[in-house]
């Protein structure tokens, strides 16, 4: 069964989409006064827009790099000085006064260090939902106020040695640090899409005022129902109607046309898209949030937002593991204050605080992300979101905007079929001896690929139009009409049917060359569909994912692409709104799907999918919606991606197992589940655990493959 969605184009104005970006920008909060360089100020930590465990992935890369390796330099001095749970290691050594070095060093890296955790621990329990960042918050402050604790107690009583961790809490915050800058190096979170889609607009325009003159002015001074004059080559600065001049605009950035657009008197224009060879006036029609790019910038905005509160499968496994290690610190203290003494009671559940530190579990996703980012780079995938990678194992359906996605994206001659063995170059040179004198979209289209194929046409004399039919005129001394279709089967001229309908199937627009009232020739023009395209949709269904094709192309044309490539489901004549809501009544129902597009008007479904993926080709605009970009623009790209992102998340849950599964063994001993047995986890027996769960989960990282 064949779906279709139709809708026309309605009216819409706007002149403000740079305001709303500024308005945009203002509202994000500078969370640690460094600038980029750029000069735009870092985004505060926001739970909505955590990514791994709440860390902010716009967060500044050169700041957070720097707090890695400066961490690092106060830590390796306490890792020297200090033992390891207790246990002293070949290479550590103290000398007279060492402890006080480890103590100050231990706060600063406590402070300096720990904050983006303390930070995003704070935010995430505020939202009510502790993930990654509570977990290392839990750990790293337990280390340190326990570790402060001894410190004192040791001082005042020599004679009675309390056991430290500053070497745990260095070590997990230089791990932690290590595996965030990882995934941060990897995977680059930073969306331009709404700066992006603001720069489509001039910064001024050309206002015509009441005595007929025109006046440069600011596009924030524009109102709605002033008059604006639009020169050739110019991008049309509001959305608004055509009160004087024709030209034809090419709108394919915006709604994924791929033929320009021939544009009269009372036409609706949209802000955004290019003016063509003519010179035209327009009535701006609406101002503010009214505007096109306006709504297109909100919903990817909103779409984004919504989007980055899906929790990670690390933040899932690190909530339960906060919540058992709570659990379980709590009441191991409660029983042990029973069968013993509050000092044991009190190492006891520090123990199983200190056990529960993730440091393999804050490597075990990041690792895996680096590996996959570098593996998918080499065959031309550019990871922009590690939820991708997770959502792509249970894909249910692909969405692919036809225009230069399924298609080259060029309205152009498809084919030439040429009788009485007419070579196709002469065959050329006739049409585009009419085409040349005609302004039509489809005549620019034949004229662009004669030049490009160094075809010169003939002259045409007394050219004329002819209603319904075509366009006639005189060449090389022969009555020349380039006639439709409808013409043709008037005129009872036979044609093979059999090459029509190739052509027809793929959506193509047919004229038929008519030389002294005989039929010559005939040519195709149209988006030519990818070699693999085809092929690429069977594979898709082999691997079990539906695919489904989006368009703002007419329903005929969009029809004739789904039936050729069998693609069952599909949407036409849509608006970049109807996309997005489109793809919102999919994921609503908790369907996975993937949206591929490359177009401006593909940015909200882009960031609305499950995974959005961007054609390398297409605009910046849809490129910085994505979390995933084809750079070599090749469907099979896609089925490398989704293999790649199952064989990923295999060894996300296997890093994810060795990184928690430690715990589930070591707590319930730190605990002293087999105290009356006489068997209790020593400290160090939990030390060289934890270190060994962390090496597997580097070594098994490393072995992911294509």
């Amino acid at each position: 069964m064949s779906f279709n969605k139709s809708k026309k184009f309605q009216e819409r104005g706007g002149n403000k989409v740079k305001e709303n970006m500024e308005e945009h920008q203002a509202m994000k909060m500078d969370h640690s006064n460094h600038q980029n360089p750029h000069g735009d100020a870092m985004n505060e930590m926001d739970h909505h827009e955590m990514d791994h465990g709440g860390m902010d992935h716009s967060m500044h890369m050169g700041n957070f790099k720097q707090k890695f390796w400066l961490s690092l330099v106060l830590a390796i001095p306490i890792i020297l000085l200090s033992p390891m749970m207790g246990m002293s290691l070949p290479f550590q050594f103290t000398f007279p006064g060492s402890e006080w070095v480890v103590l100050v060093l231990a706060t600063i890296l406590f402070f300096y260090g720990g904050q983006p955790f303390l930070s995003g621990a704070k935010m995430e329990l505020k939202m009510k939902s502790p993930a990654m960042m509570t977990l290392i918050a839990m750990g790293i402050s337990v280390s340190y106020i326990y570790s402060l604790y001894s410190f004192i107690v040791n001082k005042l009583n020599p004679h009675e040695h309390v056991m430290d961790f500053f070497w745990e809490l260095a070590t997990l915050i230089v791990i932690m640090l290590l595996g965030h800058w990882i995934e941060m190096s990897a995977v680059s979170n930073a969306s331009n899409a709404i700066q992006k889609l603001a720069e489509l607009l001039p910064d001024e325009v050309n206002k015509i005022e009441a005595d007929g003159t025109t006046k440069k002015v600011k596009l924030q001074e524009i109102k709605k129902g002033d008059q604006l004059l639009v020169r050739a080559g110019d991008k049309m600065p509001t959305d608004g109607q055509i009160i004087d001049g024709t030209t034809i605009v090419d709108e394919s950035a915006v709604t994924g046309e791929s033929k320009g657009v021939q544009k009269s008197k009372k036409d609706p224009v949209i802000g955004g898209s290019v003016n063509g060879d003519g010179t035209i006036k327009i009535l701006v029609t609406g101002t503010g949030a009214d505007g096109y790019l306006a709504k297109v910038m909100e919903m990817v905005k909103q779409a984004q937002q919504e989007k980055s509160k899906l929790e990670s499968i690390s933040d899932k496994v690190a909530k339960w593991l906060f919540y058992i290690a709570l659990g379980a610190g709590i009441l191991t203290f409660i029983v042990w204050l029973f069968v013993s003494d509050l000092a044991q009671a009190l190492d006891r559940m520090v123990t199983v605080f200190v056990i529960a530190c993730p440091h393999a579990l804050g490597l075990a996703i990041p690792l895996v992300i680096a590996r996959s980012t570098s593996l998918a780079a080499k065959n031309g995938l550019l990871l922009k979101s590690r939820q991708a990678l997770e959502q792509a194992n249970q894909l249910d359906y692909i969405f692919l905007d036809k225009t230069g996605t399924l298609t080259e994206g060029k309205f152009t001659v498809t084919g030439v079929e040429a009788m009485h063995s007419m070579p196709q170059a002469e065959v050329l040179s006739y049409v585009g001896a009419l085409e040349a004198q005609t302004n039509h979209p489809l005549a620019v289209g034949v004229m662009n690929y004669l030049k490009a194929e160094n075809i010169t046409p003939y002259q045409a004399q007394e050219v004329s139009t002819l209603k319904g039919i075509g366009v006639k005129g005189i060449v090389e001394g022969h009555q020349v009409i380039l006639a439709n279709q409808k013409e043709v089967e008037r005129r009872g001229l036979s044609v093979d049917q059999k090459k029509l309908s190739n052509y027809q199937a793929q959506g193509n627009t047919l004229s038929f060359l008519l030389i002294d009232d005989q039929l010559m020739a005939f040519f195709a023009m149209g988006d030519t569909l990818k070699p693999q395209a085809k092929e690429f949709i069977s594979q898709l269904k082999d691997a079990g994912i539906e695919p489904v094709m989006v368009t703002g192309d007419n329903q005929a044309s969009a029809e004739a692409v789904a039936n050729y490539l069998g693609i069952k489901e599909f949407f036409s004549e849509l608006l970049p709104d109807d996309k997005e809501k489109i793809i919102k009544q999919y994921t609503d129902k908790g369907k996975q799907v993937m949206m591929v597009g490359d177009g401006i008007n593909d940015a909200p479904a882009l960031a609305r999918a499950s995974i959005g993926m961007a054609i390398g080709a297409g605009t910046d605009i849809a490129i910085d919606s994505a979390d995933v970009v084809l750079t070599n623009s090749n469907l099979q790209d896609i089925l490398k991606f989704v293999r790649l992102a199952k064989r990923t998340h295999s060894k996300m849950i296997q890093n994810l197992w060795w990184g928690a599964g430690y715990n589930i063994l070591a707590i319930p001993l730190a605990a002293g589940i087999l105290a009356p047995i006489g068997i209790i986890l020593s400290p160090a027996v939990g030390a060289v655990l934890m270190s060994l769960s962390t090496i597997i989960v580097a070594i098994n990282a490393m072995t992911l493959n294509v």
